[in-house]
């Protein structure tokens, strides 16, 4: 058994998300997570709502309410959406815990300490009708290297370069339209390019491993071609204070929220061994003396701050970086094994958008649909390697001639022969060739399934599995079970009925990680105690208040503590991922179907609210841009 943290990139909190973000962040790492569980690992699965940054300002002015009120608002909605989808964190927290603020000045102190935070003089965007410094995210543009006219200020999706907003050919803002102002302003930078060489050494061993998806570790190693200091700080007034003297009393002066962001995988952690009573336990998946891996799932925009910033904090942090320098009180924290980024996902062939109805949220898709239906369409059709689309149509053809007619109708046809012929799962007696051939193939599902899965290859992964099921369901055909009605036929009905029992459990097992809630329906019908996959749950908790073995800046000591919702969940019962034999006598009653079959009209109703919503006034959430297709971080930030 080995450790792994499974790192889940953090939802912005600036309004719901919406399904292409789940397709990115959230299913992709719990089927890992699920899995790495089954298969013996101590899993640590962490992440929260990202909570800072201009956006939430946005918003909350057009909203007419503060900061904190509007990520309040948004991470209870989040919460619940991620905890109804069935995703299996350890801890899902929030980015404006007092224990994430003392773990950001933490790291910001040493890396300064060690050099690599420089004081530079800088030109930042504002907004010449509010006053407001704009991202470099809300600066678009034309990219003066390779002419593609929707350039963001702070790289080019098109080329792949980093990029600063006063480069751009006519810049404009996102949110507005408007032309930017650009004025001087102070700032700290990330000296990433005396960090450039540790990077370099690091990368080349991770691409030698031959793990890393080639796009993200390619895409990884071309932006060290034109590495430079990044700015970390930003003028805001919504963020955490800047821990030196001088800088912590300026209002309009913050951490910027792309360097606390990814922090927030380290302090969650730490907030996660408070709350289990062992203050210490989360340095087991984050020391370098362990043998634990990490993996980092996000949308592909977001590589550049899980491949550079990050691992480029961690490294100047530990003193690890041309300048030298000392590890402060967290040691020297591992760098990411892995980097799992998704690709962008569309929506009836167009990008996300909630003003122009290009759009359905999680919440919403779940008040209507099954969760697993969801999950499914993801895992088998999402944007796993290269760009997909979500359609209607296809959602409600895979769920009903995949799910419903496939996998649905094997365990209700299984189930219902039993009740009917026994009552109970029957005894078997000799087994056939025909019997002994499908127990052997499902039983290689094990392996051949969890590799796919182990190595990130989630589609051909549940491919495999329905393979399986077909095959199983051929197999009801070969033996024609219902045929079987004679009393001198009995002991080969119950034997095949045996082995039909053995093969929907062993099928069951191999679905799990992508099927959770499914997998306890199944399980419950063939006579199933208790969860088969254990499921998460909201928990109210207070603020713990800041880490006491990081100094503890003034601007966070004395705040009052806060009560806010976590998800978190006890998977010490995850089932092991091999062949568990059915318990001959188990009750099997009459079945209720696994999944709803959804009628046609159903694409026509879906595609009739989004020409509906397509009129509807810009909301708040809009307000701060919709996010081209879908990243999987949760949204643009600044």
């Amino acid at each position: 058994m080995s450790k792994v943290l499974s790192a889940v990139a953090w939802p912005y909190a600036n309004g719901p998300r919406h399904i292409g973000h789940v397709a990115g962040f959230g299913v992709p790492s719990d089927v890992f997570s699920r899995y790495m569980r089954m298969a013996g690992h101590d899993v640590l699965m962490v992440s929260g709502t990202d909570e800072h940054g201009t956006p939430i300002l946005v918003a909350a002015d057009n909203a007419g309410v503060t900061a904190q009120e509007l990520a309040d608002k948004n991470n209870a909605v989040i919460v619940q959406d991620l905890v109804d989808l069935g995703l299996s964190y350890d801890l899902f927290t929030r980015t404006t815990t007092r224990n994430h603020y003392s773990v950001v000045q933490e790291l910001f102190r040493v890396c300064h300490a060690n050099g690599y935070m420089v004081e530079e003089t800088t030109k930042g965007a504002i907004s010449p009708s509010t006053g407001r410094t704009l991202p470099d995210r809300y600066v678009e543009g034309t990219c003066p290297i390779c002419g593609f006219p929707d350039a963001r200020g702070d790289q080019c999706d098109n080329c792949g370069n980093q990029l600063d907003p006063t480069e751009l050919i006519d810049p404009r803002s996102k949110i507005n339209g408007e032309t930017p102002q650009f004025v001087e302003t102070q700032h700290f930078f990330l000296d990433l390019p005396s960090l450039a060489e540790a990077l370099k050494v690091w990368l080349d061993d991770r691409e030698a491993t031959g793990t890393w998806r080639p796009n993200v570790i390619k895409f990884s190693q071309n932006l060290l071609k034109d590495v430079r200091p990044r700015a970390m700080t930003r003028d805001i007034d919504w963020g955490i204070p800047v821990p030196l003297d001088g800088w912590r009393d300026q209002r309009t002066k913050r951490l910027y929220v792309w360097f606390d962001a990814v922090i927030g995988y380290l302090s969650a952690s730490i907030e996660w061994a408070r709350r289990v009573g062992d203050e210490e336990r989360w340095r087991e998946w984050w020391s370098e003396e362990s043998d634990a891996r990490s993996y980092y799932f996000q949308g592909k925009d977001n590589i550049t701050f899980h491949s550079q910033i990050w691992p480029a904090e961690l490294l100047a942090y530990a003193g690890r970086g041309a300048k030298g320098g000392e590890p402060g009180v967290f040691g020297t924290p591992t760098l990411p094994t892995e980097v799992v980024a998704s690709e962008f996902m569309t929506m009836e062939g167009k990008q996300f958008s909630s003003s122009r109805g290009v759009v359905i949220y999680v919440g919403d898709m779940l008040s209507r649909y099954q969760p697993d239906a969801l999950r499914y369409f993801i895992c088998a059709a999402g944007p796993e390697n290269q760009d997909s689309d979500f359609t209607w149509a296809e959602f409600v053809q895979r769920t009903n001639s995949e799910l419903v007619a496939g996998w649905g109708n094997l365990v209700n046809r299984t189930a219902s022969m039993i009740a009917k012929s026994f009552g109970e799962i029957p005894a078997p007696g000799p087994l056939e060739p025909v019997d002994q051939e499908i127990l052997d193939e499902v039983a290689r599902g094990f392996d051949t399934v969890g590799d796919l899965i182990a190595h990130h290859r989630q589609k051909a992964g549940i491919a495999e599995a329905m393979r399986i099921v077909g095959e199983v369901n051929t197999y009801v055909s070969r033996t024609e079970p219902f045929k079987l009605k004679g009393e001198d036929q009995r002991e080969r009905l119950g034997t095949v009925l045996h082995t039909l029992a053995q093969c929907v459990h062993d099928c069951n097992t191999i679905l799990a990680p992508f099927l959770p809630h499914a997998s306890n329906r199944v399980w419950a019908t063939f006579g199933g105690e208790g969860e088969f996959m254990p499921m998460p749950r909201i928990e109210h908790v207070e603020d713990l208040g800041p880490v006491t073995t990081a100094a503890v800046d003034p601007s966070i000591a004395s705040d009052e503590l806060r009560v806010y919702p976590i998800i978190t969940g006890e998977y010490s019962s995850t089932p092991r991922w091999e062949r568990r034999p059915v318990t001959v006598g188990a009750p099997v009653a009459k079945p209720t179907p696994v999944f709803v079959k959804l009628d046609p009209c159903v694409v026509e109703e879906e595609m009739a609210r989004m020409t509906g919503a397509s009129g509807a006034d810009t909301t708040a959430a809009d307000a701060t841009g919709d996010v081209a297709a879908a990243p999987a971080q949760g949204g643009a930030q600044a």
